[in-house]
């Protein structure tokens, strides 16, 4: 779940909904400036589906009694996330190898520097398995695989972007993630950050767009009042608050 906390409420967005703006994003990418563009259809896959292991644990969101707000896809607890992030890419490799081992590498470079012993045996266990891919697949060109990972990154942190941050926040009230622009680098926008801002309620605007045209977008999200989780529990107060739409144009 992703959380973004406000005086009387916590606007949540399930990790697969924004997994789908992701994928918008993908889809759009000029194809000038899209490497390797035999495996687009593989690259959008996984995109798309990269935060799949979120799908069940998001229908009944968890309580961080210790933040009092509900855990977010940084704090959940790392046993049964790692179990998820696991069951996630199996699935992934089954519907298309390339798809899983984009997934595999995202998902494993959360956790190459981990001290956990859980952490550093999930990111043992994704290496062997891009190792064993990596010889299936064939991989020829590792500058190849390297931009399309870059490519999901940067499609995932884009729509980060519009639910972490609320429509029109000033570029200097944004979530730290973003101030100094997205990480990933690109040779069409000669390796500087691509930074983006909110014009308005509906706009966002890319300094270096990677598009086609211009992105329109439909992120759905609920906002979920404190005072109802008080009262009847988060697990009852997400499931009776209504889902809302965020619009957003990216230029």
């Amino acid at each position: 779940m992703i959380i973004h906390e406000r005086e009387h409420e916590f606007v949540m967005v399930a990790q697969h909904d924004h997994a789908l703006i992701s994928r918008d994003a993908a889809q759009f990418w000029r194809d000038d400036y899209f490497f390797g563009i035999d495996k687009k259809d593989s690259v959008v896959l996984a995109v798309r589906e990269h935060d799949r292991c979120w799908i069940e644990p998001d229908k009944e969101p968890l309580w961080n009694e210790h933040t009092q707000q509900p855990y977010s896809f940084m704090d959940y607890p790392g046993s049964p996330k790692l179990a998820f992030y696991k069951e996630g890419i199996d699935e992934i490799v089954q519907m298309d190898p390339y798809a899983g081992l984009l997934c595999s590498l995202h998902y494993g470079s959360f956790l190459k520097d981990a001290t956990s012993t859980i952490g550093k045996n999930f990111w043992i266990a994704e290496k062997q398995r891009q190792e064993k891919l990596l010889k299936e697949i064939g991989i020829a060109n590792d500058k190849t695989l390297s931009f399309h990972l870059n490519l999901l990154k940067f499609c995932d942190n884009l729509s980060l972007y519009i639910c972490l941050n609320d429509p029109g926040t000033p570029k200097e009230k944004e979530h730290y993630f973003y101030q100094n622009g997205f990480p990933q680098r690109f040779s069409f926008a000669d390796e500087k950050p691509i930074n983006a801002k909110w014009l308005d309620q509906e706009t966002v605007s890319l300094s270096i767009s990677p598009f086609k045209k211009e992105l329109r977008v439909t992120l759905p999200y609920k906002a979920v009042e404190k005072d109802q989780i008080k009262e009847i529990g988060l697990a009852a107060a997400y499931r009776n608050s209504p889902i809302l739409y965020r619009e957003v144009t990216f230029l």
